[in-house]
């Protein structure tokens, strides 16, 4: 059997997933080869590895999905292996076959593996072969009344993208043709094929490692049922409430699934397991899983050094997987705003700190400083905590996100705390309609008290606005003193010389100031507060007219407030917009935007004025859709393409579109004006007829 020794690989990839095998690398002594578009010159992986290669532009097209500037920039960096990561090229058989062409280590399954299980509708027919259950598919020309619901599924790809759920034969035809374009613009491949849709069903899935020497295993199940658009949220280890026999079951149609395709490498098959318990093949991803943690905590491996070990020839270490122990839990941190519509969010990272304690770990791509832009997957990291029975794990993960610093956009933080603590998640009721039926309880504005945090903004502010004044004062008093010592002195000197008479210093005075209020908006709900204070003699701020409210302490960075009784402190950071500030407390987290005392008249726009929510791509508009055309209240107008999701913009009203200013394939910047929409007058009202 042939040996491959691997001394430097490139990561085919960025972000979080490159950061997390240049980890293990440097574990191992391996030297490591970072690839980047001129996006990501400054990323954190191009930062951590130890040599990177340019790749010129910036649209994944142009550059990460480049397989052949990928080999050239492996060659020209001295690497002898390749690491896919997971997206991008990471299932792309071709990529797969020129980079064993070029004479590099390929760190990933055989090329038959990836090309057999490429497609979901020729998987789904080995696998009826290997006898793994199955639902059966649906021709979408022929479906009727009972075949409903259905769920439309790009053949050639995952991630959410080409998905549809039809519950409505007439809709059938048009979710058609948006799922195809869908995934011709994903994976160009429009293929799509339908199935029904499970209701309520859980997605649990397999993690399988095999080796080039007839070992298989089957690492215990993860339940990865809470997603959003199709991707996952939260994913967990092993999945909860599954009976011994289900388990064995999917334990033993994973094995068969790999063995079919004669897989090496990490693999995941995934399943939808019904309400009634019935498992059903859903594909097999041929790459490392996002979600690979919590069965690297579980059973205490490092997969990716399972995965080195195996590209180089090596068998695994033993026939059977070690035992698996206690709970994980893995979360997603996104830069995006699950209120909106999951918005994805654009900007500076401010801060980026999760608590460090035993049992929880982070894989972050990003750092305090980084910049979060428009072409990539809007997750900032992963943090994963485990512990020896679930409720402990999923206490852990809570606690330690309540407990983040995150600064800078909005982030789906508080929707992770909250779906944690959620009494069905709590009692391990789970299923991929999780979202549809808790978002808007989810979203809400939670039981914090936003209000005192902006006063302790305002408490803080007004600390550091006067620390240099305060500081002036206090050097010129200090002046003051010296030099009324030394005028002492010259006076006495004087006097006894006949000199001239002293010179008399005019007295300091201190006029307490009157109430000052500040106006805050929070973000994202945008919820205004008001805060009302006044500065006393002593210069310390304290609140005005706040009964059950005493200031302890009061920094620019920190301020301890006693609350009827009760003492909480707040921490304060100003953003680098000097009108952003950001307020953590031991169990939640505020960001305000001053407001000025007057509006701004340039902030109102024209009414029905359609503007990005976020910068992105015009993927497509409406068909026929001109200046002058009739419009419906809710009818999609134009698909925007941000950070590899497609968000809708509707028509506000029924009325005309008198303008249209996207052009499909142009770039724009969030608050571009794209189409604006003349709403139908309503219709006079009928006179009543008089007797």
């Amino acid at each position: 059997m042939r040996r491959d020794v691997i001394h430097s690989l490139l990561v085919a990839n960025r972000g979080e997933i490159a950061c997390r095998v240049f980890r293990t690398c440097r574990d191992l002594g391996i030297t490591t080869v970072a690839v980047y578009s001129d996006a990501d010159a400054d990323a954190l992986h191009v930062r951590e590895a130890d040599l990177a290669v340019r790749l010129p532009g910036a649209a994944p097209a142009d550059t990460y999905l480049r397989g052949d500037l990928v080999v050239a920039a492996a060659l020209a960096a001295g690497a002898d292996a390749v690491h896919p990561g997971y997206g991008f090229l990471s299932e792309n058989a071709a990529f797969a076959a020129a980079v064993q062409e070029a004479g590099l280590v390929w760190v990933g399954p055989p090329v038959k593996a990836i090309e057999l299980m490429a497609s979901k509708t020729r998987a789904k027919e080995l696998m009826a072969g290997a006898g793994v259950p199955l639902l059966a598919p649906v021709d979408p020309a022929t479906a009727g009344e009972d075949d409903l619901p259905l769920l439309l599924k790009a053949a050639a790809g995952g991630g959410g993208r080409g998905m549809r759920i039809v519950r409505e034969l007439v809709a059938l035809p048009s979710e058609l043709r948006a799922a195809s374009a869908e995934a011709a613009s994903a994976f160009g491949d429009g293929e799509v094929f339908a199935e029904p849709y499970v209701e309520r069903g859980r997605h649990v899935e397999v993690q399988v490692m095999a080796d080039a020497h007839d070992t298989v295993w089957a690492l215990g199940t993860r339940d990865c049922s809470l997603q959003r658009r199709h991707q996952k949220v939260i994913e967990e280890a092993p999945a909860p409430g599954l009976d011994d026999s289900l388990r064995e079951r999917l334990h033993e149609a994973a094995v068969a699934a790999a063995r079919a395709v004669g897989y090496r490498g990490a693999g995941t098959v995934e399943f939808l397991v019904s309400a009634e318990g019935s498992p059903y093949f859903l594909e097999m991803n041929t790459r490392l899983q996002v979600e690979h943690p919590v069965t690297e905590a579980v059973f205490g491996l490092d997969l990716v050094a399972l995965q080195l070990r195996v590209a180089e020839g090596e068998p695994l270490p033993q026939p059977e997987p070690p035992q698996p122990s206690g709970h994980a839990v893995e979360a997603r941190l996104y830069a995006e705003d699950p209120a909106r519509d999951w918005q994805p969010q654009t900007g500076t990272l401010l801060a980026l700190e999760v608590p460090d304690a035993p049992g929880l770990r982070l894989d972050a791509g990003y750092t305090g400083g980084d910049t979060i832009g428009v072409h990539y997957d809007p997750m900032l990291a992963k943090v994963i905590a485990h512990a020896p029975t679930r409720p402990e794990a999923v206490r852990l993960l809570a606690r330690a996100l309540e407990r983040a610093r995150i600064h800078g956009p909005v982030t789906n933080r508080d929707l992770l705390v909250r779906s944690l603590r959620h009494p069905d998640f709590a009692a391990a009721r789970l299923d991929t309609g999780f979202y549809d039926r808790h978002l808007a309880g989810l979203t809400a504005p939670g039981p914090g008290d936003p209000a005192t945090a902006a006063l302790a903004a305002a408490l803080a502010g007004a600390v550091r606005r006067t620390a240099p004044a305060q500081a002036a004062r206090t050097g010129a008093r200090s002046e003051a003193v010296r030099t009324a010592a030394l005028a002492e002195a010259v006076q006495a000197g004087a006097l006894a010389a006949g000199g001239p008479p002293p010179v008399r210093f005019g007295a300091w005075r201190n006029v307490p100031s009157g109430p000052q209020r500040k106006r805050y908006r929070g973000e994202p709900d945008g919820a205004e507060h008001e805060v009302t204070y006044r500065t006393p003699r002593t210069g310390a701020p304290e609140p005005y007219d706040a009964p059950g409210v005493r200031v302890l302490a009061v920094r620019p960075d920190r301020v301890t407030l006693e609350l009827d009784g009760v003492t909480r402190h707040f921490t304060i950071t100003a953003g680098p917009d000097a009108d952003r500030v950001y307020v953590d407390t031991p169990g939640a987290s505020y960001t305000f935007t001053a407001l000025p005392r007057f509006t701004d008249p340039a902030t109102h726009t024209a009414p029905g004025s359609l503007l990005a929510p976020m910068p992105g791509t015009v993927v497509r508009v409406a068909d026929g859709l001109a200046a002058g055309a009739a419009v419906e209240a809710g009818q999609p107008l134009i698909w925007l393409e941000a950070m590899k999701m497609e968000h809708r913009i509707l028509a506000p009203a029924s009325g005309t579109l008198t303008a249209l200013h996207a052009v499909p394939g142009h770039q724009v910047e969030v608050g571009a004006l794209l189409a604006v929409v003349q709403e139908d007058p309503a219709p006079a009202p009928v006179p009543e007829e008089t007797a």
